[in-house]
């Protein structure tokens, strides 16, 4: 669970986060070590459980088995038709067919799952029920293509379109786990922001602090969410909020990569003109120019940025969460 511990700047995520509220992480049951796959066993994923796990409080699904299939149980597969017609969940070795089962499964899931307030959400991989993206569809026995999400969570996306899902493949890339716990975090503090009883004055707050990490994800997006910002007091309060946590979490969906990361860093390095000596510049200039190359890793630029930002106490930069905004126990920008 987060530990809130001592004082922290506006800039860390540990200001933002405390212990009475945990992260909760909607996690496939299988990657827990659970053993309710369909042969009886399980695919524990050591990230998620071990590296993820003591920051979090999992809330463990498996849409088959709750639907009421059978541990073990026959294959099951995502069938169509005709090439328009409706998407269904069948078992081809038996024909049994589970798209009624899973889909009134998922009408009364998923409005209990929002009710616990969920920060994220990771998905088993290639799964017919909880696949993310790019599950299997069957034709005559053929598949057909490959563009479909699992049952359940096609309707979890739908219902819940603001909440950061990822599955446990695409968290093998380095990139994209960062990406992934760096939107989990921010659902946190939305949420919790939510929770202390939203104003516009802690809306600017809010999007004050996230403005360089949402510039190092999407541009347009930050600007986007700046006008919806700007347009406090025009809109009402509750349309303003709801707009707002759709696009912050668009917006930090798409993933940061060198060019931006270095342009958000050379945007910080503004605020030191006059500040350092010409050697001390040079070596942050070194450092964000070896980052760019690929020759560093994020978090030694980051680290001396800080370091400078600190010493000279600037305070808008201190305040931002683009430099500390997911526990540095994670190491996730040593590999990004």
């Amino acid at each position: 669970m987060v530990k809130s511990g001592q004082a922290h700047s506006h800039g860390s995520w540990r200001h933002w986060h405390g212990e009475d509220e945990p992260i909760r992480l909607g996690v496939s049951s299988c990657l827990l070590g659970e053993s309710v796959r369909f042969d009886g066993g399980h695919a524990r994923d050591r990230f998620t459980t071990d590296t993820l796990g003591p920051w979090v409080e999992f809330v463990p699904v498996c849409p088959e088995v709750e639907a009421g299939m059978s541990i073990p149980r026959p294959t099951i597969r995502l069938v169509e038709d005709e090439a328009d017609s409706p998407v269904r969940l069948v078992a081809p070795s038996t024909g049994e067919d589970f798209t009624a089962a899973m889909q009134g499964f998922a009408a009364e899931r998923i409005p209990a799952l929002m009710k616990l307030d969920l920060d994220g959400y990771v998905l088993k991989k290639n799964s017919p029920s909880c696949g993310l993206e790019r599950i299997k569809v069957y034709r005559k026995g053929m598949p057909s293509r490959r563009n479909e999400s699992g049952m359940f969570v096609k309707q979890l996306i739908e219902r819940w379109p603001a909440l950061p899902l990822e599955d446990d493949g695409r968290l093998n890339d380095a990139g994209l786990r960062e990406n992934f716990i760096e939107r989990l975090f921010a659902r946190h503090r939305w949420r919790g922001l939510v929770k202390a009883g939203l104003s516009r004055k802690r809306l600017v707050e809010f999007h004050t602090a996230h403005k360089l990490l949402l510039r190092a994800h999407n541009e347009a997006g930050y600007r986007r969410l700046g006008r919806l910002v700007g347009s406090a007091g025009t809109v009402p309060d509750a349309e303003l909020f709801a707009a707002y946590e759709l696009e912050f979490q668009a917006t930090l969906s798409t993933q940061a990569n060198r060019k931006r990361h270095t342009n958000v860093m050379q945007h910080a390095m503004g605020y030191f003109k006059g500040r350092l000596a010409p050697r001390e510049t040079a070596a942050l200039l070194a450092s964000i120019e070896d980052y760019r190359l690929g020759l560093l890793p994020l978090v030694v630029p980051l680290a001396l940025l800080r370091y400078e930002l600190q010493r000279q106490e600037i305070d808008y930069l201190a305040g931002q969460l683009y430099f500390d905004p997911h526990p540095k126990e994670l190491m996730l920008r040593n590999h990004v």
